[in-house]
């Protein structure tokens, strides 16, 4: 049975479209109905951006599938690219201009989307396109939907954290970021920072993928089989529909990151922030540093230890949980610790030692934490991911022969890496990260690297001169499920 068929009639008339009388059809459940050489549908909730009134006509803006213009009845559903369509009917009477419009407007409230979006806006990132796409395929959707915005370009690193950090909330329904993953990350964090903190990380976000990893919008429009284009994260964000998202606190005595992507150290980090150095290349600087690190592989020493999701208890030896107290690594390239944040959120109130720790110790090529299955756009990390089961995924990899790892490292658009023989995947609560020096060289350490930001440098790693957060020294990782909120592509779905 067709949608329209199961829901009663809220208004019917006779309208003019492209100048000939038709009989239009607008359902409780939110589809419209007419004929146009075929019959037609319009789903009001899932495509419609917008109503607008243009003198004697009734302009309905809407997105839809590339291909199918107005939707015939059978069409709506599926993934695919999404195309700009407008339906455009002139009633036949004043009062019947009135009640159409009415009728729509009515709908399209009871919905409770956002109005009044905070957006930021990052021109460095990337490829720098990030202003162009919001100038020319976001703010004409949002003229269109009716959403009133204030626009902030990022003008610096952490930039976005500030202005989250002392924002009017009350002003806004959301905050959209049209970047990469980092600024979603600062807003995050400033949020966090807050006194109201418990209240501000509620307000829900969005993101527009303008960057270079784009893992979390990525991992949000394939969740629902849709591409990862601007045009699916933007009638997202509009149509308003939310889902809870875990936040990780990584801690070091009393310095803490929060982090909604990634951890890496070992080759995953090495390429992320190595590779930086041939930015220029673009996108493909990933994959060309990777065979590069690849062919003079290296392994770290050092251990990793965790609280094991249920089902995972076999992974590691049994261990036991040591508090590390405040860190004393006097590296100078460590920025001075953060004081405790009284006004703050301070991570999950849960007991570490009481829980059943493993642990695994090294050397290891990688040591890969996911919060959600993508790290970008062609990166399917941790394809067993969830965005709120309280757990994240981790990715092992140990010894590991070049060409067998090269051919692992294909797998990654894929998610077939974690088949591998040579990767362990397992979901933890809570997770230690003891990082040490090269196993084929003890006078160099590595990288520490958390949602694309370096968190901790060690000895004669890439840039070691330049100040960190933390130190190369033990981290702790703790999960707090369903913290933060994200604007997701359907409705009802892991949101509480």
């Amino acid at each position: 049975m067709d949608r329209h068929d199961s829901s009663r009639p809220v208004l019917s008339d006779r309208v003019l479209i492209n100048g000939v009388v038709t009989p239009l059809t607008f359902f409780a459940d939110g589809v419209l109905l007419w004929t146009e050489r075929r019959q037609r549908t319009l789903i009001v909730e899932k495509e419609v951006l917008g109503v607008k009134v243009e003198g004697p006509k009734i302009r309905i803006g809407a997105l839809v599938h590339a291909g199918a213009g107005i939707c015939c009845v059978a069409s709506g559903g599926g993934g695919g690219a999404l195309v700009r369509r407008d339906l455009v009917f002139e009633p036949l009477s004043e009062d019947s201009r009135k009640l159409w419009c009415q009728k729509l407007l009515e709908f399209i409230d009871s919905l409770e989307r956002p109005r009044r979006l905070l957006v930021f806006v990052n021109p460095f990132g990337g490829s720098k396109a990030a202003s162009k796409i919001f100038a020319n395929e976001v703010k004409p959707l949002f003229y269109v939907a009716g959403v009133q915005f204030t626009l902030h370009e990022t003008q610096y690193q952490l930039h976005a954290k500030e202005v989250v950090k002392t924002l009017d909330l009350s002003k806004y329904d959301g905050i959209v970021c049209v970047s990469g993953d980092g600024i979603l990350v600062e807003v995050v964090n400033g949020l966090l920072e807050r006194e109201d903190w418990d209240t501000a990380i509620k307000m829900p976000l969005g993101v527009v993928p303008a960057g270079t990893g784009n893992g979390m919008v990525k991992s949000l429009l394939d969740s629902v089989g849709a591409p990862c284009k601007v045009t699916n994260a933007v009638l997202a964000i509009i149509r308003g529909h939310k889902r809870s998202l875990d936040v990780s606190t990584i801690w070091q005595g009393k310095t803490k990151f929060f982090s909604v992507l990634m951890l890496a150290w070992g080759l995953v980090a090495d390429v992320d922030i190595e590779s930086e150095k041939y930015r220029w290349m673009g996108s493909a600087r990933l994959d060309i540093y990777a065979i590069q690190r690849i062919v003079h592989l290296r392994q770290y020493n050092g251990s990793i230890s965790f609280v094991p999701a249920p089902g995972f208890e076999g992974f590691g030896e049994p261990t036991s949980y040591e508090d590390g107290g405040e860190s004393t690594n006097t590296d100078p390239t460590q920025e001075k610790p953060v004081k405790v944040r009284q006004l703050g959120y301070e991570g999950p109130d849960i007991s570490l030692e009481n829980m059943n720790w493993r642990t695994i110790k090294g050397p290891f090529v990688s040591v890969w934490l996911h919060n959600v299955p993508w790290g970008g756009e062609e990166t399917k990390a941790a394809p067993d991911a969830e965005f709120s089961d309280g757990y994240l995924d981790v990715i092992i990899m140990k010894a590991c022969p070049k060409l067998s790892l090269l051919s692992l490292m294909t797998g990654l658009s894929s998610g077939a890496h974690v088949k591998s023989p040579y990767v362990l995947y397992f979901k933890v609560k809570a997770f230690v990260l003891e990082p040490g020096a090269r196993a084929e060289d003890p006078t160099k350490e590595g990288i520490v690297d958390s949602d694309g930001e370096v968190l901790a440098r060690g000895k004669g790693a890439y840039k070691c001169q330049q100040k960190t957060l933390m130190s190369y020294n033990k981290l702790q990782i703790t999960v707090d499920q369903g913290l933060a909120t994200l604007f997701t592509p359907e409705q009802n779905i892991h949101f509480s």
